[in-house]
């Protein structure tokens, strides 16, 4: 029988399309309209000289949102939430960044303009990282708070308490979920109803149970009419509702909110309850038409983008030649820079005890469990190439950007498409080419393809290692099992 398929409504089926070639779309900074001088500086002080499709496209929709100021008198229509679905690496970061600080430019008094929140704390890292360096010399200042500091340290960044009541000290605050719900409930005042961007970065993920409540709360907070010296606030924002007579005597600052993931999710429902306002979709996930009109038969369910530049192959095997081929990749094929993902920490760790006591690779492991500066140095060696094999679990890796990663190496494969998807994503960036390699024991093989069949990927390369190519490598592996067993005893 025909599957049922959902109900789209318009603005998921009738998406704005953004080119998936990124090298041959590249658009030149000068030709993207309405981008601030100050920033087209900044840009190109930056080696910056093109914008890849996503940029060209989100850049101006965002500012033209914002055409007439951020505060919207009489007359201003409410701008339209706006969701961006383009493949890891495609540079959406950019995206939001460039925009909101060229809006919040000629702001006079200091108040959280734009909230960015974002799942884990080295992306939220990441993505302040960016915000400091376009809002540099423009005043506008940016707090990151991620509980890495301590919560009376992030209380003193994000306000200052005067005689007249207190102040904000942030124009642009990069947040991970927990800390920032903390903030909102106990941090005197620290004030979001004069907020004007709420950006969700991995929405997807955002957009998941345990964030929801987050979400939620933020929204509650930037729709709390009083402020806390109870007196009534020019700007009284009220929830949005249907445009009459009396909602638009009073000027509001229009609460927007931009959603960015690899994975937007296309099921109606979640997407409901963001309560997104008219929503405009920007994907470069879609199908290719062929000449004659005809979708072409590979695209046409094909609900995910994969960097174009990436090979996937995979590698039947067994449970025990495993780690033998992990090994056989690196001291026989001598692969470089290579990300390797597990599906637990405790078998992060086992495998990179293994690696080291085999010895002859540099090796690192990259986990939750380590301490924040202790990741970024690993991940500076790793970048620089004096680490040739990285294991981490996907906590750790979803959405960072690590510079030249050769292959990716599923070593449990993942047991969904989104995980695949994410991992996958690591190599093959901006454009550039990388392998993803994943080892997939026999009973898991007709799953996981079919799971890749389910999401419109279909070429992926069968890749065996034969058995006589490992078997150099047995007796020292057999060392290394001993030594190994010693050490955990």
């Amino acid at each position: 029988s025909p599957q049922v398929q959902p109900f789209l409504p318009q603005w998921l089926a009738q998406p704005k399309r953004v080119q998936k070639r990124i090298r041959d779309n590249l658009c030149p900074v000068r030709e993207v309209p309405g981008i601030h001088p100050r920033l087209l500086k900044k840009l190109q002080m930056n080696g910056i000289e093109s914008f890849f499709p996503v940029q060209a496209e989100v850049i101006p929709a965002v500012l033209q949102s914002a055409s007439n100021g951020y505060l919207m008198g009489r007359g201003g229509f409410r701008p339209r939430d706006i969701c961006v679905s383009a493949p890891t690496g495609s540079g959406k970061t950019l995206a939001f960044v460039i925009p909101i600080v060229q809006v919040l430019l000629d702001r006079v008094v200091c108040h959280v303009r734009a909230l960015v929140v974002l799942p884990t704390k080295e992306l939220a890292q990441q993505v302040s990282k960016v915000f400091n360096i376009y809002a540099d010399g423009t005043g506008l200042k940016v707090v990151l708070i991620t509980g890495q500091k301590s919560f009376a340290k992030e209380q003193e960044m994000l306000v200052q308490k005067k005689v007249t009541g207190y102040c904000s000290l942030a124009d642009i605050v990069v947040a991970t979920p927990g800390r920032l719900t903390d903030h909102i409930n106990q941090t005197p005042g620290f004030s979001l109803t004069q907020l004007r961007f709420l950006i969700v970065d991995e929405a997807d993920r955002m957009i998941d149970d345990m964030h929801q409540n987050c979400l939620n709360q933020i929204v509650k907070a930037a729709f709390q009419g009083e402020h806390d010296s109870g007196s009534k606030m020019l700007f009284q924002r009220t929830k949005p509702g249907p445009t009459t007579a009396a909602s638009s005597c009073s000027p509001q600052i229009p609460l927007q909110k931009l959603l960015f993931s690899a994975t937007l999710t296309q099921d109606p429902e979640k997407l409901q309850q963001l309560d997104l306002f008219h929503p405009c979709l920007f994907t470069s996930v879609y199908s290719e038409k062929n000449r004659d009109g005809t979708e072409t038969e590979q695209d046409t369910n094909n609900k995910y983008t994969l960097p174009e530049g990436l090979l996937q192959c995979y590698v039947p095997c067994d449970l025990n030649s495993k780690p033998l081929i992990l090994l056989y990749f690196m001291l026989t094929m001598k692969f470089t820079r290579v990300l390797c993902f597990t599906n637990s920490r405790e078998a992060s760790h086992r495998l990179f005890l293994l690696v080291q006591a085999f010895g002859g690779v540099t090796v690192a492991e990259f986990s939750s469990w380590l301490p924040p500066n202790e990741r970024k140095r690993t991940m500076k060696e790793f970048e620089q190439g004096k680490i040739q094999l990285l294991i981490s679990t996907d906590a750790t890796a979803r959405g960072i950007d690590v510079k030249g990663v050769n292959y990716v190496i599923n070593y449990d494969a993942p047991q969904f498409i989104r995980t695949y998807i994410h991992r996958v994503g690591r190599t093959a960036r901006a454009g550039e080419a990388g392998v993803a390699y994943s080892l997939v024991l026999r009973i898991q093989e007709r799953r996981f393809l079919r799971m890749l069949r389910d999401a419109g990927i279909q070429d992926i390369k069968k890749h065996p290692v034969k058995g006589n190519s490992l078997k150099p490598l047995v007796q020292q592996y057999e060392g290394a099992l001993c030594k190994l067993e010693k050490t955990v005893k």
